[in-house]
């Protein structure tokens, strides 16, 4: 079955005539949608070259969809965050078990929210994207670095989420993770996606938006502890146009663990009547023989998903990320995605 698309994410964001130069790259390696994931620090100080980039990226026949990388340490990726360096610590996530604040931005807070919803709202202005990218939303672990593992304590206990707490449901809230307070999580993380996905189409109808959600069945991620895993609620959100489903960390997993991620990922789009989108690692982690990488391809292309995207543009050469052998794995990822793509 034949992909119809498949992408890199990007975030060489800054000048257009280099950013041109990468897209026809990733046009020479089968890549036809571009993710440019923009950090607080990018739309602040690139924010005059981003619809410029965006257009040429159009230019060059790309798909372009916008992300919001690591806002507020609610969203996923590496970047720091401008918005926690001048929050109110209310602002913040705070751990249950010892009432510290976290380096993390709670989706409950009305500032963040705020905050977010005029970042996604400027964007849908000014760049002629064709959607925008919810990226692995999250509550932070309380440990420290705030990481994946599980712990007995959880986030976000703030003062203000305590109030909304009590205010909705009549009591204190709860030191533990009740079935209550893992609802409340979800429910407080839907709101500001969902509302900040109307606000783009209110703008514009033409775009589209994309959760794509943490693999909870994945070891490296801890179920219920990030907060916004619960896969049949995001599908079913019809604020949400595309489905899509997160990386595998390790490149050595089994195949038959990509085959079942791709298989609930198109079953539960498809009960939605959305389309399908899965991510492929291609930085760090590479698997030890690199034609795993074209096997994981075809695996989720039988399967029927839509939408194939990899993580990230040359394999992260030249960063922390980088794979060990980033100029030859951006080789066989160009080579998987020519050999399945639609054309």
């Amino acid at each position: 079955m034949a992909v119809t698309e498949t992408g890199v994410s990007y975030y060489g964001i800054s000048y257009v005539e280099h950013a041109r130069r990468d897209f026809q790259e990733m046009k020479a390696h089968n890549v036809t949608a571009v993710l440019l994931s923009l950090t607080e620090f990018d739309i602040f100080f690139w924010k005059p070259n981003i619809p410029k980039i965006v257009d040429e990226a159009k230019k060059l026949g790309l798909k372009v969809y916008l992300n919001t990388w690591g806002i507020g340490k609610f969203f996923g990726g590496e970047p720091p965050s401008l918005f926690l360096q001048e929050c109110h610590v209310e602002d913040r996530q705070w751990s249950a078990l010892t009432n510290e604040p976290l380096a993390a931005a709670s989706p409950s807070s009305p500032a963040f929210r705020e905050y977010f919803w005029g970042i996604v709202e400027e964007l849908a202005k000014t760049c002629n994207a064709d959607g925008f990218f919810w990226d692995e939303p999250h509550y932070a672990m309380p440990v420290y670095p705030i990481s994946y593992q599980s712990t007995t304590d959880f986030s976000c206990r703030s003062p203000i989420t305590q109030q909304i707490f009590k205010k909705k449901y009549g009591y204190e809230m709860p030191k533990t993770l009740t079935k209550t307070v893992l609802k409340f999580r979800f429910d407080q993380a839907n709101e500001i996606l969902s509302e900040a996905s109307k606000i783009v189409k209110s703008i514009n109808p033409k775009l589209t938006v994309t959760q794509c959600s943490l693999p909870a069945d994945n070891h490296f991620y801890s179920t219920q502890a990030r907060g916004f895993d619960n896969w049949e609620k995001i599908a079913y959100n019809q604020n949400y146009d595309i489905f899509s489903t997160s990386i595998l960390v390790d490149g050595n997993d089994p195949l038959i663990a990509h085959k079942n991620i791709a298989q609930k990922t198109v079953e539960l789009a498809k009960k939605n009547s959305k389309p399908s989108q899965r991510w492929i690692q291609s930085f760090f982690r590479s698997p030890e023989n690199l034609n795993t990488i074209k096997d994981i391809v075809h695996i989720y292309a039988k399967e029927g998903v839509d939408s194939i995207f990899s993580w990230t543009y040359r394999a992260g050469k030249g960063t922390i990320l980088s794979a060990p052998e980033a100029d030859k794995v951006w080789k066989v990822l160009g080579e998987a995605y020519g050999e399945v793509l639609d054309k």
